[in-house]
């Protein structure tokens, strides 16, 4: 009898139970080809759509709280993820990724004003519309809330203007998603090169690095210690390890430097001509396979007890001995220096005696079982303050209600924060890799399924009585901006990868930014994503008010 009531009954059982439901078909349904083109996660929207038409029973309750707990899991993810070069991606070509950003933003805006007054159309229908066609969340809540508190007939008006969300949502996903491939198709873009172009110009942290062997020739560093050039050249060359005379010998700090000693690390071009002047000749690429007594493995940090340490004060080289080469946290490369810190979940690239090895990766830790267990309380405390952030209201003159950034803004310019900066004392706020497409996956997954079931009941009904020409305006709100800024972009030469993040950030579109993923595997659409997402937001929100207003 109870079995019955879970299909029959409106309760928070039922209601997880299809969001669930949901979830797993629009997952297999995002698998499927259509003209060789796959709908990925936004399968689940349309899963959800059907559900909701079919008349499942949900409490709305349950259901907005699950929708708004998982859009706020995915952006913070999604900011921790990338974080850490958030704000060096910004300056080195934030500005211009942001007004074109602003471009699309703008020119949507005034798409919808135009079709208001062209098509005498009512400002809540529009103003949902706008907001479903830019699959922006956050602006409808502002706009409704400012319709119902400026009409006399605010509540009856805010569900219209939710039903023209829902009518126009589908094709503000399906409209980005085609854009990309027309990009793609019209300019003949091959992912390869543009995957290479952009590793070319993000390879680290530290600029444009280089495997190099440098040849010890200047008379004033023959007898120095390994460990006084490597604390000189600290800023200036990772050091990898040493071959004397055509063999590798283990790089003990207190080994002496001899002429012609060869030295093999990472540096960046700028410091070239600083190392040539120190140390001596240069060469690139240049490769030398390691041999007995030296050896390399990647090693994941596990060992909580020298988490926030820098390499200086670890001394692994000097202990072991053995040098970090390389670091891999949050899917961005890091360069070390004797100032880097280790953080829980890094993965490193260890060069040091082989018969050593073992006893290495003993004392960073390489514990799978301590690896799947992330500490939670620094992910709930960001959560946390993101939402408050969200939440305090933004005065601006002319508006008669504060705009907010909403249970997405705020989450998301708290984690990009967070990610930047690692830790705050004994709290380290990065995600492992797993834990965090983890995190990622489910939030999104439970917001769509979310906004399928709740548009899903009288969308069929809407569509059908004249609502398809909603649609058909959004469509138009949708497709021109980005179509027109898209090939903007692309004359003026940006990878094509992050011009889908670009693409994406500017309608602050998850299940876009997954298609755009799913292109390629590269950082390129997720940062451009990230460093666009909190300006998009704030003109979201803003404009969408501003579009009743203009009533």
């Amino acid at each position: 009898m109870e079995f019955v009531k879970l299909f029959t009954q409106i309760g928070t059982a039922s209601t997880l139970f299809y969001i669930a439901i949901v979830g797993i078909a629009g997952i297999l349904f995002g698998k499927l080809k259509f003209i060789n083109i796959k709908l990925g996660i936004a399968g689940v929207l349309f899963a959800g759509l059907l559900a909701g038409h079919l008349g499942v029973n949900i409490n709305h309750n349950v259901l907005h709280f699950v929708k708004e707990f998982g859009l706020i899991l995915f952006v913070y993810s999604i900011g921790i993820s990338i974080g850490p070069k958030f704000f060096s991606s910004f300056r080195k070509n934030g500005l211009k990724l942001n007004m074109l950003t602003a471009m699309i933003v703008v020119f949507g805006f005034l798409t919808a004003f135009a079709i208001k007054h062209i098509f005498n159309l009512n400002t809540a229908v529009i103003t949902g519309i706008f907001c479903g066609a830019v699959t922006n969340t956050p602006s409808l809540g502002a706009a409704q809330q400012l319709i119902t508190e400026q009409f006399a007939n605010g509540s009856s008006l805010a569900e219209i203007t939710g039903m023209g969300y829902a009518v126009a949502y589908p094709f503000g996903i399906i409209g980005i998603i085609l854009v990309m491939i027309l990009i793609r198709v019209f300019f003949k873009i091959k992912i390869d090169k543009e995957i290479e172009a952009y590793n070319k110009e993000n390879i680290s942290e530290t600029g444009k690095a280089e495997t190099i062997n440098v040849t010890v020739q200047n008379p004033n560093v023959f007898g120095k210690p390994l460990s006084f050039l490597k604390t000189t050249l600290n800023k200036e060359f990772a050091f990898s390890r040493l071959m004397r005379n055509g063999k590798f010998i283990i790089p003990d700090d207190k080994l002496t430097l001899e002429k012609d000693d060869i030295l093999i690390g990472l540096s960046s071009k700028k410091y070239f001509p600083q190392l040539e002047l120190t140390v001596g000749k240069i060469e690139i690429n240049k490769k030398y396979e390691l041999t007995a007594p030296l050896t390399m493995r990647h090693i994941v940090i596990t060992n909580r007890k020298i988490t926030g340490k820098k390499l200086a004060d670890i001394n692994l080289s000097g202990m072991f001995p053995a040098n970090i080469t390389r670091i891999w946290r949050c899917e961005s490369e890091i360069i070390p220096t004797l100032d880097t810190t280790l953080e829980f979940g890094d993965t490193v690239r260890v060069v040091g005696a082989r018969n050593k090895m073992p006893e290495i990766a003993k004392f960073l830790g390489n514990s799978l079982r301590d690896l799947s267990h992330p500490n939670l309380t620094p992910l709930f405390i960001g959560i946390s303050l993101g939402i408050l952030l969200g939440s305090i209201p933004i005065f601006i003159p002319g508006l008669p209600a504060p705009a907010k950034l909403g249970l997405a803004g705020g989450p998301l310019i708290i984690a990009l924060l967070l990610g930047y900066k690692g830790r705050i004392g004994n709290f380290n706020f990065y995600l492992t890799p797993g834990a965090n497409l983890f995190i990622r996956e489910m939030g999104i997954v439970l917001f769509l399924a979310c906004v399928g079931l709740g548009s899903g009941k009288h969308f069929w009904e809407t569509i059908i009585s004249g609502g398809y020409i909603w649609m058909l305006y959004g469509a138009v709100i949708t497709f021109f901006p980005l179509l027109i800024v898209g090939i903007i972009g692309r004359f003026m030469k940006i990878n094509y990868l992050t011009l889908c993040g670009i693409l994406s950030g500017s309608m602050t579109d998850p299940p876009a930014l997954e298609f755009a993923n799913s292109i390629a595997p590269s950082q390129a659409q997720a940062s451009a994503y990230a460093t666009v997402y909190p300006l998009t937001m704030f003109l979201r929100i803003l404009l969408a008010q501003i579009l009743v207003l203009l009533a």
